[in-house]
């Protein structure tokens, strides 16, 4: 990475984490190829007390967005309730009676998924193809999120960062501060003092404690802002093992302010549509971060599939590990 070269470190970095072609031109999933049957079944094996934890943040509009990009909270509203049920106002007979209720919101507003459609390099998309080709006004017509509906269950393996780093940071507040940048040696030392092998297939979660922080202080500027995250240089760190899918507990997935002054998400702008990896934002790892801790076991069956809502780039997720 050179900090002082943005675009040839992007091409560069594009080149050397390819996947372009590795599962055929037609293609669609990208690294949720390497989550296989067989996969799943050692996955499932690794349940052993039957405790199931939410990663989700809640869906409402006390959520961390500020409006950037038209991405606003969720905004839930009741369409029929108790009340006209009592009056009998519903028009049902024989004392029947019911509540209805509508969402509208952002699909990447909360815990969720980005898609293949959802970054382009250079105006290509995942594979090669033709960034306009590939979403248009009707939406992502070849990679959209209906595409990963019954594919992302499989091994996940927690790098709790944040507790592994405590006792060097010092701080008041345990969480990694905003623009830590998280390296494939920080990668390493936390799988290597977890005692847990990151192995091809997985879904990697990648814990800051910056979620955790808004617990405490407020969202302040969660959305966009200053936050830790992985560096550019974890790229070919992600591509050599072979990692299914990443999340983490931040906004933004990678450090912010990014590693480049004139670059907007460099990570990004090569996993997604070059390696063809599947991106987790804003999950909540506080709960499953603690048991981890508790049981000093870090991987689990993880289940996390989108919404298949046709042709979106993105889907809200309620992640479960199941432990």
């Amino acid at each position: 990475m050179d900090r002082t070269d943005a675009l040839g470190s992007i091409k560069d970095m594009a080149a050397r984490c390819s996947n372009w072609g590795r599962w055929g031109e037609d293609d669609v999933l990208g690294t949720l190829n390497l989550i296989t049957a067989g996969h799943r079944v050692q996955a499932a094996g690794l349940v052993s007390t039957g405790e199931v934890i939410s990663l989700a943040q809640a869906f409402d509009t006390n959520g961390p967005q500020n409006g950037w990009r038209r991405r606003t909270n969720p905004v839930h509203t009741m369409t029929d309730t108790g009340t006209e049920a009592e009056f009998g106002d519903q028009g049902f007979p024989h004392g029947f009676g019911g509540a209805d209720d509508v969402i509208a919101m952002p699909l990447q507003c909360s815990t969720q998924w980005d898609g293949l459609g959802h970054i382009f390099d250079h105006g290509r998309a995942w594979n090669g193809r033709r960034a306009g080709s590939v979403v248009t006004s009707e939406g992502d017509q070849v990679t959209g999120i209906e595409t990963a509906a019954d594919q992302i269950v499989g091994r996940g393996v927690l790098l709790d960062v944040d507790r592994h780093f405590q006792p060097e940071l010092g701080a008041e507040h345990p969480e990694l501060p905003d623009g830590f940048a998280i390296t494939p040696e920080h990668l390493d030392a936390v799988a290597a003092a977890q005692g847990v092998e990151v192995r091809d297939g997985d879904i990697l979660l990648v814990r800051t404690g910056q979620y955790g922080r808004t617990r405490r202080d407020g969202w302040g500027d969660y959305a966009g802002g200053p936050a830790p995250g992985l560096s550019f240089t974890t790229a070919p760190w992600l591509h050599e093992r072979d990692i299914a899918a990443v999340a983490t507990d931040t906004w933004g997935f990678e450090v912010r302010p990014n590693e480049f002054a004139d670059a907007f998400q460099p990570l990004h702008q090569i996993v997604i549509p070059n390696m063809g990896l599947y991106i987790g934002e804003m999950w909540n790892l506080e709960a499953l971060g603690q048991r981890c801790a508790e049981l000093n076991r870090y991987d689990f069956l993880l289940s996390a599939p989108p919404l298949p809502v046709t042709g979106a780039v993105g889907s809200p997720v309620n992640p479960v590990a199941i432990l």
